[in-house]
């Protein structure tokens, strides 16, 4: 026999096979998906996720409260994990580093030195 027609033989069944497969596959039904379950766990007592929505629906009003920002400092306080004594300590340092502004150097002194 030719080499030829056993060529187109083997081509022709990969080609049945491949036809019987993609029917098999679309007559299979697919099953339905599960209903995707959310679970929000809202720790009770703490009233600051209560003031955080209340603020976020207060749109651009939000910015001038004081009980808005005190409520957001409190989140970020809360996110970041930092003590109360060390943000109050870092506060004056940087308060205080912004009150004693470095010297600069005077035209008069450069040109004393040679500049």
């Amino acid at each position: 026999m030719d080499t030829k027609l056993f060529a187109r033989i083997g081509a022709g069944a990969f080609v049945a096979v491949a036809l019987t497969m993609s029917l098999l596959q679309l007559r299979e039904e697919r099953p339905e998906p599960l209903p995707e379950v959310i679970t929000v766990w809202e720790p009770d007592g703490d009233p600051l996720p209560a003031q955080l929505r209340a603020c976020g629906a207060m749109g651009e009003l939000a910015l001038s409260s004081p009980d808005c920002r005190a409520a957001w400092a409190e989140k970020r306080r809360r996110f970041l994990g930092v003590e109360s004594e060390a943000s109050d300590a870092a506060s004056d340092r940087a308060v205080g580093a912004s009150a004693a502004p470095a010297p600069m150097p005077s035209s008069e002194s450069q040109s004393a030195k040679g500049f």
